[in-house]
């Protein structure tokens, strides 16, 4: 479904990314992994085109979109939970969950079944949001547009341990009903349960990939990349 070949991103004349290549196939749950600053958030901001790549292509199901602008990827079926969540804080949680709305499947009540916290809060601003909440309807935003593929970056940062079961309980759900899924996340227990493959990067560059299976049984992995 997308296939990251070689990719290389620069802010100015510092270089980030030194040939990434990863791919997600239909149906799959894959983890990006690493330390902060090893350049997680600059590949989902290149794979979106907010941050242009300088080499290397992307291609999501078979079309490239490299230098498509950030709306036509979207449009083509990528969605972005946003690291820092980046809702909408004078619109309701109804009105947050409407504006992005497009296409066939994904409703509010959907979002309403998938988590019930926002139904009970649909008329409350965004601000007036806990961060367990902003970041459910952050998911449900994007889930609004109807994408073939979710990128969650940071899925649970900063939240509550019961919040951070609810919402690897819906990427659980998520992925039971088929859709792919782009995983950033620092819980390495939560991803190798739910995560069908990682990739885990080190200054720009992947140092490593394979199975959930794979990553639990590498300590030394665990230990040097990530400080588990």
């Amino acid at each position: 479904m997308l296939e990251v070949r070689d990719l290389e991103t620069a802010y100015g004349r510092s270089q980030v990314l030194f040939g990434i290549s990863l791919s997600i196939a239909s149906s799959q749950v894959v983890s990006l992994l690493g330390r902060n600053g090893m350049g997680k958030t600059t590949t989902v901001r290149s794979i979106m085109g907010i941050t242009p790549s300088r080499a290397g292509s992307i291609e999501f199901e078979n079309k490239v979109i490299t230098e498509l602008p950030s709306y036509r990827i979207a449009q083509a079926g990528i969605g972005l939970v946003p690291e820092g969540r980046q809702v909408f804080p004078n619109l309701t949680v109804r009105e947050n969950l409407v504006a992005t709305h497009r296409g066939k499947g994904w409703t509010l009540e959907r979002v309403f079944e998938l988590f019930g916290n926002l139904k009970e809060r649909q008329n409350h601003y965004g601000n007036q949001l806990s961060g367990g909440e902003q970041q459910m309807l952050a998911i449900g935003r994007a889930l609004m547009t109807n994408p073939r593929l979710l990128i969650l970056d940071e899925a649970t940062e900063g939240l509550a341990p019961r919040i951070r079961a609810e919402i690897y309980r819906s990427i659980e759900q998520l992925k039971s009903e088929g859709l792919s899924l782009l995983v950033i996340d620092k819980d390495v227990r939560a991803l190798t349960r739910v995560a069908d493959r990682h990739y885990v990067l080190e200054k720009g560059r992947v140092v490593w990939s394979g199975s959930s299976t794979e990553l639990a049984a590498n300590r030394d992995i665990q230990q040097k990349y990530l400080g588990v």
